[in-house]
């Protein structure tokens, strides 16, 4: 299926719960207006001053990619794979992308800041990731004059991003908590601890199979380390609420069936849209956590994401319409369930 070292193929620490790290920085560059305010031109010009800064640097090896070379399907399928937003995926004009070989590292350019500076890490890897961000956002600095201001840290086309700059979220699976409706009280609570949760595509998305993404919402008069210790925490604590939950749904022989029943379709189904794998997904996934099913959760997480339509549709390179893919999803599903089973040679 997809690369191994991506961070979709890999379950990392507390990878039961938490599927992905991420952390992204905004910045802009003090000698250029905000991206809304540059013509095709200006952002072309962006994106090569910012590849000129890391193309010499061995340790990054990024690949400088121009939008407009993308087609729409490998633009969504990036999107897909969470490498860079929807919103920059369906504008290409003068929009560019950095990006490493195992996509641990992207660099958004000219969406709504100059620079969308991006690592993604599976598992729970809050250190980790901020680590390697903080060290490209150096080497950026040394080189381009980032847009700063004393009293309120970076200067970024959106207030809310003000300050640190910093984003950091992390991807959560939560199937128990979601069906027994805990969902909304959950995210009542960490709202006023200056969290937000929302859909695995961000804000205004909805959670399919059950995956949500929890975000800092403050990056102004807090450090970035204040700001992931608070992530950090919360997340610990919706893990063990999330599997408390899974232990209690589980003793449920309905729920048991549920589970069995996903894994059997998925199994032996020849037809499969994506919105029903993510559901049947989202069963298995919860079975496996507690060895109801013998699937490694690596190889869920693989297919949450290389199933989606438009990675389906670059992996086998045709036009294929709609009912065409859900019999290719099906088909592959079934291959990889049956190569994939724990205990079984792969």
């Amino acid at each position: 299926m997809a690369n191994n070292n991506r961070w979709y193929a890999n379950t990392g620490q507390d990878g039961d719960v938490v599927l992905s790290t991420r952390i992204r920085l905004a910045r802009n560059l003090a000698e250029y207006p905000f991206p809304h305010r540059l013509d095709v031109a200006g952002k072309e010009k962006i994106g090569k001053e910012v590849y000129a800064a890391v193309k010499d640097v061995p340790a990054l090896k990024l690949k400088f990619i121009e939008m407009k070379n993308v087609s729409k399907t490998g633009a969504v399928a990036l999107a897909e794979r969470h490498l860079i937003s929807p919103e920059f995926a369906s504008n290409s004009e003068g929009r560019s992308l950095l990006l490493s070989d195992d996509e641990s590292v992207s660099i958004m350019i000219c969406e709504e800041d100059h620079i969308r500076l991006q690592i993604i890490m599976g598992g729970l890897s809050l250190n980790e990731a901020y680590e390697k961000a903080s060290l490209i956002d150096d080497v950026l600095d040394e080189r381009l004059k980032y847009a700063f201001n004393e009293n309120f840290g970076y200067l970024t086309q959106c207030p809310t991003n003000l300050g640190t700059g910093m984003r950091a979220s992390v991807m959560l699976h939560l199937p128990a908590l979601s069906k027994l409706s805990r969902i909304q009280k959950i995210a009542n609570a960490v709202s006023k601890l200056g969290l937000t949760v929302r859909g695995a595509y961000g804000e205004g998305t909805s959670p399919g199979g059950d995956i949500y993404q929890l975000s800092n919402q403050v990056s102004l008069g807090i450090s970035e380390q204040e700001a992931l210790d608070n992530l950090r925490s919360i997340t610990l604590q919706l893990a063990t609420q999330e599997r408390s939950a899974r232990k209690e749904l589980l003793k449920n022989i309905s729920v048991q069936d549920k589970v069995s029943r996903a894994y059997g379709i998925l199994l032996t189904s020849r037809i499969l849209s994506s919105k029903e794998l993510m559901e049947l997904l989202s069963w298995v996934r919860l079975g496996a956590s507690e060895g109801l099913v013998p699937v490694k959760t690596e190889l869920i997480n693989e297919m949450f994401v290389t199933m989606q339509p438009a990675n389906l549709l670059e992996s086998i390179d045709s036009d294929a319409d709609a009912a065409k893919r859900d019999e290719i999803r099906a088909e592959r599903v079934r291959k990889a369930l049956e190569a994939g089973r724990i205990g079984e040679r792969i």
